[in-house]
């Protein structure tokens, strides 16, 4: 039986992939800082541990256990990540590393861990789950956008790296997804800062919400619509590079790939205060 490991498991696309490929013939170890939040993918028959990705032990003890009881690691789900926003001067620096470790550094060093024995059963998967903001950047988003692009840069190199031990490399790419990931997005910004980018933070808090709840909804998926996804690339026999997810993030990547930098800009401001004195 084929077995997989899922980073970031509490909720959203991770909570919906384990359970969809439990269902689907898996040996899943769902993981998440917090097990307590696991116990509904207990019930659904995954395998459940604490993984902190930005806790060196945590990592290490998470994949030695995978190890000790499955023998193998078929596929590795790099899910583990969340969003913050606000204008680049107004980011507190703790916070910026701190999304860099989760979204970032937390990826790369669970790949390190799985790799010698995917390389040594010349055979494995890892799958990013990057976004649509690794093609593209919103204002107000650059730390989280930092960080996706750092995601597809790591992937890119790594599915060169280490195809030759029959190992491949994918990344997933998401649009919008109906879930709560907004939430911590808007919870990281001050609201009642008066200082010269407040209004703007304000807006960039606004237009995030209401991309979740207001039309462009419509556009977006349901966890589970990622979810498949994530099993096409753990299964076929030929993985593509990337998958993109979502009528929102093919047409939102398209738009940007059309579109020179000013004309961009130019639509950005269409949607978003420009800060100025």
């Amino acid at each position: 039986m084929r077995t997989v490991l899922i980073t970031g498991c509490s909720s959203g696309i991770g909570e919906a992939t384990a359970e969809w490929l439990a269902k689907n013939g898996w040996t899943v170890y769902a993981t998440a800082r917090r097990p307590e939040t696991l116990t509904g993918l207990a019930e659904a028959g995954c395998k459940t541990l604490a993984l902190d990705v930005t806790d060196e032990s945590s990592m290490t003890e998470a994949v030695d256990t995978v190890l000790a009881e499955a023998g193998r690691i078929d596929g590795l789900v790099n899910n583990a990540g969340y969003s913050q926003s606000g204008a680049s001067e107004t980011l507190d620096l703790a916070d910026v590393r701190r999304q860099f470790e989760t979204n970032v550094f937390g990826l790369l060093r669970m790949s390190q861990l799985v790799l010698p024995t995917m390389r040594s059963q010349g055979s494995g998967r890892i799958v990013n789950i990057s976004s649509m903001g690794g093609k593209l950047v919103f204002p107000g988003g650059g730390a989280y956008h930092a960080t996706k692009y750092a995601v597809e840069a790591f992937s890119d190199a790594m599915r060169f790296e280490v195809g030759g031990f029959g190992v491949h490399v994918v990344l997933v790419e998401p649009g919008l997804i109906t879930t709560n990931f907004e939430n911590a997005a808007v919870a990281s910004m001050d609201l009642d800062d008066d200082g010269p980018y407040g209004h703007f933070n304000r807006k960039v808090a606004s237009a995030t919400s209401d991309a979740y709840s207001g039309p462009m909804r419509r556009l977006g998926g349901p966890p589970a619509a990622v979810a498949k996804v994530i099993e096409k690339a753990l299964t076929t026999r030929r993985p593509r590079a990337r998958y993109t997810v979502t009528p929102s993030a093919r047409l939102s990547i398209g738009t940007r790939r059309l579109m020179p930098d000013r004309m961009w800009d130019v639509a950005m401001r269409a949607q978003f205060p420009r800060p100025r004195a």
